[in-house]
């Protein structure tokens, strides 16, 4: 194979690759059904015109008939007449009409034939464009079908891959940061203008008693803590009030003995710490 030939091979099948890629099979479907449609019209007019050419030779048949018949009258006047020659004549152009009507006959038979053809093929021609068309909807929507379905796969193939859901990470990433930055500067900000303990004590304060609160109903429900009652509130009352009068009592004693042998404070912490076990064994 020359080279030439192949270069023209080449260039013939990237043009067909082009034209087969540049085909829009809605657009192609719309162009076939408009030949089909131009096709339908001009079928029509060509049945037209062989229906007016059946007609027209009906009526030469219907003329020469009729003037067959005319002469045939002729010829029985000439006969009636007594003239016989032109009796023979009228007869010999009836006969002439007559083979010109039978001519007629056997073409105008012969067009009805072909016209009853010509009929059923644009009838066929006509359901052909009509089930195209439903077809063409069918395909578009076929079609149209196919171009979501590959739509969604594309979108779904886009969704695997990992590169997006890593822009995705790579941001909330970004953005802690950020926040992680803008409460540094917050709180830097708090120590310069000397409010940062402030604010620690407040929220000690408003954060503090509740969970206290919470913490005493729970130790109560877990019977760890119980509410003093009234009666041991009293007692309680009373007894403290006893062991005040007792230190009372206590103190006027020691006084009592201060004063009573002279001795002081120190002298009777001596006597309290002396072991009088030992005095008596020896006495």
């Amino acid at each position: 194979m020359g080279i030439f030939s192949r270069l023209g091979t080449l260039i013939k099948s990237n043009i067909n690759d082009l034209i087969t890629k540049a085909e829009d099979p809605e657009k192609m479907l719309s162009q076939v059904l408009l030949e089909m449609q131009q096709q339908l019209v001009e079928a029509k007019k060509a049945v037209a015109v062989a229906i007016a050419d059946e007609k027209k030779l009906q009526k030469q048949y219907t003329a020469e008939t009729d003037k067959a018949k005319e002469w045939e009258r002729k010829a029985m006047v000439a006969v009636r007449a007594g003239d016989d020659g032109l009796a023979r004549q009228a007869l010999s152009r009836k006969q002439e009409h007559e083979t010109i009507a039978t001519q007629f006959q056997q073409q105008w038979i012969q067009q009805k034939q072909a016209v009853e053809k010509l009929k059923d093929a644009l009838r066929l021609l006509n359901n052909k464009i009509e089930e195209a068309k439903r077809k063409k909807n069918i395909l578009i929507a076929r079609k149209k079908r196919a171009e979501a379905q590959q739509q969604i796969a594309n979108t779904m193939q886009g969704l695997g891959d990992t590169s997006a859901f890593d822009t995705f990470d790579r941001m909330a990433e970004r953005i802690q940061l950020m926040e992680a930055e803008a409460e540094a500067g917050a709180e830097l900000a708090g120590e310069l203008s000397g409010d940062t303990l402030e604010s620690k004590f407040h929220a000690l304060e408003a954060g503090g008693g509740a969970e206290d609160d919470a913490l005493a109903e729970l130790k109560s429900k877990m019977g760890l803590l119980e509410a003093p009652k009234g009666g041991d509130a009293k007692q309680l009352g009373a007894g403290a009030a006893s062991s005040k009068e007792d230190k009372s009592s206590a103190g006027d004693a020691s006084g009592g003995v201060a004063s009573m042998g002279g001795l002081t404070a120190e002298d009777l912490k001596e006597l309290e710490d002396l072991d009088l076990s030992d005095l008596d064994k020896k006495s």
